[in-house]
């Protein structure tokens, strides 16, 4: 069987970039018969989800969307509607003719998914069934990743112990305006929450509430990065893929940065003790950033 990936998604990156314009407007004309999302990899931001996504992409049976890696819609792009979403996806007749049986998995990764207060509830309206991954990582070494991630693109110019000391004020009140206002859009609280993302279990309990638990599969980045192919392979079983020799774990947008201090480091662990210890109870277990 060949693999299920759209010819468009070999292009070089700028190249796919140029493209996008044209592509949206031509897939709005035929967005209603194309496939919706069977799964998504909802976050968290630097915890592997771009790896992830391009292992799941080398899978005959899963293929994601047409030019991009996320799509964005749940979170910044929801005021475009349905048909716009549907639009970044291959067609159903094209899935069906090209791939045939068994049916094709159709996903795509937006980290932010995670975060944002109104994606949970926006997926479980729009996506019924679809099922949810999250990448769980040390939050002092996400944090840390996520600062040298957002100075390389330009949405950060303070240095990461200032960035901390200004979290609370950029983030203060933009959680609210969001749910006041489903089309606004805040750029800190999309771009400057170090210490917010990574308190998962405040995220993890409102998707949980949306979704239902069942549909949920969290992985611990230590054990998906660092514990042999049995992440990886129990990820699949929750998708219904089966399993697959050309799947393999890459490691792909990673960041050189410098060592975190020590001193940053017994801060940031500290303010996530209490969020660690309420993860554990809801996962069931004790991540591996506290063993």
């Amino acid at each position: 069987m060949p693999r299920a990936t759209s010819p468009l998604n070999r292009l070089a990156a700028p190249a796919r970039r140029a493209l996008l314009p044209l592509a949206d407007g031509l897939g709005g004309l035929t967005g209603s018969a194309r496939a919706l999302p069977d799964f998504l990899i909802c976050g968290a931001q630097r915890s592997g989800t771009t790896s992830l996504f391009k292992a799941l992409s080398q899978h005959p049976a899963a293929t994601g969307p047409v030019l991009r890696k996320g799509v964005h819609y749940f979170d910044t792009g929801y005021q475009h509607g349905l048909t716009w979403y549907r639009s970044h996806f291959p067609l159903r007749a094209t899935l069906r003719a090209r791939w045939g049986r068994p049916p094709v998995r159709v996903f795509e990764s937006s980290p932010y998914y995670l975060f944002h207060p109104l994606a949970a509830e926006r997926i479980a309206r729009d996506l019924p069934q679809a099922r949810i991954v999250v990448i769980l990582r040390d939050p002092v070494e996400r944090a840390y990743s996520a600062h040298a991630h957002e100075t390389a693109r330009g949405f950060e110019t303070e240095p990461f112990g200032r960035a901390l000391d200004l979290e609370d004020k950029r983030l203060s009140g933009t959680e609210e305006r969001l749910v006041a206002d489903p089309a606004h859009h805040s750029h800190s609280h999309q771009h400057h929450g170090y210490v917010a993302r990574g308190r998962y279990v405040d995220q993890l309990v409102r998707m949980e509430r949306a979704v239902g638990r069942e549909r949920m599969h969290v992985v611990d980045y230590a054990d998906l990065f660092g514990g042999g192919p049995a992440a990886l392979e129990g990820i699949m079983r929750f998708l219904g893929l089966p399993p697959d020799p050309r799947t393999t774990l890459g490691r792909h947008n990673a960041r050189k940065r410098s060592v975190l201090p020590e001193s940053l480091r017994a801060e940031l662990t500290s303010r996530f003790a209490d969020s660690d210890a309420r993860l554990a109870a809801w996962w069931g277990r004790t991540p591996s950033w506290c063993r």
